[in-house]
């Protein structure tokens, strides 16, 4: 749908401006996802982290003429043929144009909230109902306070039903969501631990949440949870709930027993007096609860029993994250068949560009028929090719009947079709695929993991996964702690700390990280074959490596007389001038850095020479995460701001100076200065105990063999444990050379799995280790944890008396790398 720029001055309450024509199909609030600038209104949305008025001037460079600002800047005065609408808060400006949005649309609208379980009951609903309806829903998990308001704006013409999910983590935050949703029917799936920290009791959190059903005419929940019942009674809602319970037979819904058998559930239930039973394939009591609450739904939109049975029985897994993984020939696989709907496609060409920063790599995209939109496939095939044009793909794969039938409105310069999964996996042409970044995205019928086999690159089941939403997340929880005016240094050495430096630095550059920093010139140069174009420090630099650092621009960490002369020779040889240096300090350390003493010597060198130029001065903090050693962190610091005092009263020009790391930024926030360096607390370890991180790698194995050993038999080489009990002992693919350290044999160390803990039992090999899973429901095949949500890697490192920096970087090279993101 279109509006006029006339017509959202109108919804925003301001009047009497002389507005020039424009119509608005696109709600942008984030500049780097702009794809039709003409069409486009910007919300200049501030935040703690983040001011997006600075951004608008790049926006006018490339076409966009409508913006939502709350103040207006003296450099935009030259924009004379752009519209700026002035309101007190861009966030709720947004909220009210997706709220007057919602209500053209008499449909019934589903509203989805919980602590645990969203996203999957809106992708199981969208599954069952998808034959009855033409379904908007949010994508991905789009429920926050400027993700709601994104969703609802998708709502069109042909949409017959709408399913939103909505999250909050602050006190008085869901009333907004409420006005911009107004869902008909209200889900309320679970009441968990997410989010606990900002309201004061559980009951709190929840009569927060239960605000998006004031105005619905159904609720449907768990009557056997106390809180949400007596929540709901509090806020008048009971006398509209539909409710589901195992304990009471007059509920609405009531659970008779549910039967797991091997991979199946079968829930009796009795509804209006009778009783049905639906088999779901799937066994965990969360999978059992959601399907409960998709159930309920399903009875109220007068669904019939035999139909519902019918379609949960083929309920499929949501995987909820997209994950990039290592191809064949030099090809790197982004796999998205998570969704396949007109915004999951703009989501994820969004982030495959994010991921083409080096030019060499064609952009490749294999796509399916995109069913259920209510679209006439030639109008809705238009504008996906619109879609594919923006997104720059260089290479296009279509399968399905209808992308076949509109194959010429794509004018992409390579382009095959197929008319089923089976006809391009026939055809063989993608044995010709190299050096390509591909993405796949195909609707679930089309069972594009075939693809995916064919393409990836298997080399071990061990693999480490990387939660990159989690890496984002503590990117911005640190951001949040320091002033706007500080700059962050995101620590990528040692191969990001083994999660993968290139995939972390495209993450983190994405996001405006304004510092990297490496530890060797190599690692630095590796990044900018990479496309990495954020500036980055290279702290450990080599004499006779000025050469690689001039010319990938990498500037160096300078910390005694030695490297110092060396560079400024090379640079006067080169006729170079101001090149960008970091002095480091010792202040205490004792590792590496000018002492105090040689300051007056090191300010007669400096202004002595014009090849290099201090960028900034720093220091290392020797123990800032230990309160006991809070005195001797105060006297590094006063030393490292009288150097500086000292050093920028010679040199006549401001130098930067920076002394925090992780834990210097959690505990000593007034010396945060110019900028602060993050390492371990990125990757989701504070050193100071400080809560509020996620975790962002999990090491994960599969079980290769069980076999049941009688007591007092001994288990692994040296034969270091002997049995004494009869134990069902299980056999892991990982070993010391994928990084699992020895010491974590004969029980010193375990892992998760099917949610508990197991034991390593005697000496860690090689390639494998030996776990006791008596009494764990295990079969082979399964996942196990080494280290991860559930067994930090902060706890699997005091078990054998080390560090998790040390347990972090072992991970070996063979171990593949799989990056995932919602």
């Amino acid at each position: 749908m279109k509006y006029s720029i006339q017509k959202i001055a109108s919804i925003l309450g301001i009047k009497n401006q002389h507005l020039l024509e424009g119509e608005i199909t696109q709600l942008l609030t984030d500049s780097r996802k702009l794809n039709y600038p003409q069409e486009t209104l910007f919300f200049a949305i501030e935040t703690r982290q983040n001011d997006a008025h600075k951004f608008i001037a790049d926006l006018y460079g490339s076409g966009v003429r409508n913006f939502v600002v709350t103040k207006i800047l003296p450099e935009w005065k030259s924009f004379t043929d752009a519209n700026f609408l002035k309101v007190g808060n861009t966030l709720h400006a947004l909220q009210r144009v997706a709220a007057y949005h919602r209500k053209q649309f008499d449909i019934p609208v589903i509203g989805i909230t919980g602590s645990n379980g969203k996203t999957v009951v809106k992708e199981w609903l969208y599954q069952l109902l998808e034959e009855d309806y033409n379904i908007v829903r949010s994508p991905r998990s789009y429920n926050s306070q400027t993700g709601v308001p994104l969703s609802v704006w998708e709502l069109n013409q042909n949409a017959t039903l709408a399913i939103f999910e909505a999250g909050i983590s602050q006190p008085d935050e869901m009333k907004y969501l409420e006005q911009v949703i107004r869902p008909t029917i209200g889900v309320f799936t679970k009441l968990g631990e997410a989010h606990q920290e900002n309201f004061s009791s559980q009951q709190q959190k929840c009569m927060e949440k239960l605000e998006l059903f004031t105005n619905s005419n159904v609720v449907i929940f768990e009557e056997d949870n106390k809180i949400i019942n007596q929540s709901a009674d509090m806020m008048v809602l009971l006398q509209k709930s539909f409710c589901w319970s195992r304990k009471y037979p007059d509920a609405p819904l009531y659970i008779r027993k549910t039967e797991k058998n091997g991979e199946r559930t079968t829930i009796h239930y009795s509804f209006l007096n009778f009783d049905y039973s639906v088999t779901i394939p799937f066994t965990d009591d969360a999978s059992v609860e959601n399907a409960i609450s998709c159930l309920a739904v399903m009875l109220y939109l007068n669904v019939k029993p035999e139909k519902i049975s019918e379609r949960m029985m083929k309920l499929e897994p949501v995987a909820m994250r997209l994950d990039v993984r290592q191809g064949k020939n030099n090809c790197i696989i982004i796999n998205d068949t998570y969704n396949s709907d007109i915004n999951s496609i703009k989501i994820a060409l969004d982030f495959q560009q994010q991921r083409k920063l080096e030019r060499t790599m064609k952009k490749t995209l294999i796509i399916s028929d995109i069913l259920q939109t209510g679209l006439l496939p030639k109008s809705l095939y238009k504008y996906v090719a619109e879609l594919v044009q923006h997104g720059r793909i260089e290479k296009l794969i279509g399968i399905g009947h209808d992308i076949c039938e509109n194959s010429e409105v794509f004018t992409v310069g390579e382009k095959f079709f197929f008319r089923s999964t089976e006809d391009f996996i026939r055809s063989e042409i993608w044995k010709s695929f190299e050096n390509e970044l591909i993405l796949l995205k195909g609707s679930r019928k089309y069972h594009f993991e075939q693809i995916n086999e064919l393409l990836e690159q298997r080399v071990h089941e061990t693999v480490l996964e990387v939660d990159l939403d989690a890496l984002v997340h503590n990117f911005n929880f640190y951001k949040s702690r320091i002033s706007p005016n500080t700059k962050l240094i995101c620590m990528v050495k040692a191969n990001g700390y083994g999660a993968g430096a290139v995939e972390i630095a495209k993450t983190l550059q994405y996001h405006r990280c304004p510092y990297f920093a490496v530890a060797v010139a190599e690692e630095g140069i590796e990044l900018r074959k990479e496309g990495i174009s954020t500036p980055i420090i290279v702290l450990n630099p080599e004499v006779n490596g000025f050469e690689e650092l001039f010319s990938k621009d990498l500037e160096p960490e300078v910390y005694n007389f030695r490297i110092l002369d060396a560079f400024i020779r090379e640079a006067e040889r080169r006729g170079i001038t101001n090149y960008p240096i970091h002095v480091k300090i010792d202040t205490g350390m004792h590792r590496l850095g000018f002492l105090p003493a040689q300051i007056p010597e090191l300010i007669g060198r400096l202004k002595s020479q014009k090849g290099l130029k201090v960028k900034s001065l720093f220091s290392h903090l020797a123990a800032s995460e230990s309160w006991m050693f809070d005195s001797f962190t105060q006297e590094q610091i006063a030393t490292l701001e009288a150097a500086h005092r000292e050093i920028c009263s010679q040199l006549g020009y401001p130098v930067w100076k920076h002394i925090l790391n992780s834990a210097g930024i959690e505990r000593f926030i007034d010396a945060q200065w110019d900028m602060v360096r993050l390492g371990i607390g990125l990757y989701g370890v504070s050193a100071s105990g400080l809560s509020g991180l996620r975790n962002v790698v999990t090491l994960k194995t599969t079980i290769l063999q069980i076999q049941e050993i009688p007591n007092h038999e001994t288990v692994g080489y040296g034969r270091k444990e002997t049995l004494n009990r009869d134990t069902r002992i299980a056999t892991i693919r990982i070993g010391y050379a994928d990084g699992l350290d020895r010491k974590c044999g004969n029980r010193n160390g375990k892992v998760w799995i099917n949610g508990k803990y197991a034991p390593i039992v005697g000496n860690v090999c090689m390639d494998l280790c030996m776990i006791d899973i008596t009494g764990i429901d295990a079969k082979e095949g399964d996942t196990v944890v080494v280290f991860g949500e559930n067994l930090p890697v902060l706890e699997v490192a005091e078990s054998i008396n080390t560090i998790p920096y040390e347990i972090l970087t072992s991970i070996s090279p063979r171990v593949k790398r799989v990056y995932v993101k919602e």
